[in-house]
């Protein structure tokens, strides 16, 4: 596997040439704690942006595998790391600059679900975590920038990944929590059908939304509270 003076010297020999150079950093590159794959690059500076994923071994990323090791406690730590990593990486969205997309820099928004989704993946045999985002490669033009594209891959992305995606950055107790909630979640989905039920809204829940187009909830809206013949009470693993 190349390196990432490999991608560094590359960058400068490439530097001021026409766009379409910029497919010749296609590839995997070893940046010591985590590996970060260029998977396609876009054909100019004003096309959807280039494809990158980083991954970081299980070893080193370090989460413990009871964090992950049944499928509702993996898309939940799956979730967790995919929004931390997108709230470092907007930070420095076109900090970079350039013409075109060039300096954009995202991961998928996540909404209030919690999904499996492709933008973070974690191996559930290995505990590798791989995330997938996206970087308008900077341009002058339709010439290649490659000092701006430099300040992306080795000062941006390197302090996103390494406050976001290795276990002994973050503060556990939040992680447990995360997983906490996991458990708690799945215990009630796996009693509803037992107890005859479908579904259910918890007291206190706000129902109504700011508007009809946003997920947040109605700062003035009234909490919701079941009636007494509707009630139902169950003790949770975690929250009791």
């Amino acid at each position: 596997m190349k390196t990432s003076n490999d991608l560094q010297r590359l960058l400068q020999t490439i530097d001021h040439k026409s766009y379409p150079a910029y497919k010749d950093t296609r590839g995997s590159y070893d940046f010591r704690t985590y590996t970060l794959n260029i998977d396609h690059v876009q054909g100019d500076p004003f096309a959807s942006p280039s494809k990158l994923s980083v991954a970081v071994d299980g070893k080193i990323a370090g989460f413990p595998p009871v964090l992950f090791d049944c499928p509702h406690k993996r898309i939940a730590l799956q979730d967790y790391l995919l929004r931390l990593f997108s709230q470092k990486i907007s930070q420095y969205n076109f900090k970079a600059k350039g013409s075109g997309k060039s300096g954009l820099i995202s991961v998928s928004h996540c909404g209030q679900e919690i999904l499996e989704r492709t933008a973070c993946e974690i191996d559930p045999s290995t505990g590798k975590v791989l995330v997938r985002f996206e970087a308008g490669f900077p341009a002058n033009g339709r010439t290649i920038n490659a000092s701006q594209l430099i300040r992306i891959l080795f000062d941006f992305l390197p302090d996103c990944v390494n406050s976001t995606l290795f276990y002994a950055k973050l503060n556990p107790g939040k992680v447990q929590s995360v997983i906490f909630l996991a458990e708690d979640q799945q215990f009630i989905r796996e009693q509803l059908p037992l107890m005859g039920l479908t579904a259910f809204v918890a007291d206190g829940s706000i129902l109504p939304r700011e508007s009809g187009v946003s997920a947040r909830p109605m700062k003035s809206g009234i909490a919701f509270v079941s009636p007494e013949s509707l009630k139902v009470t169950l003790t949770l693993p975690h929250r009791g």
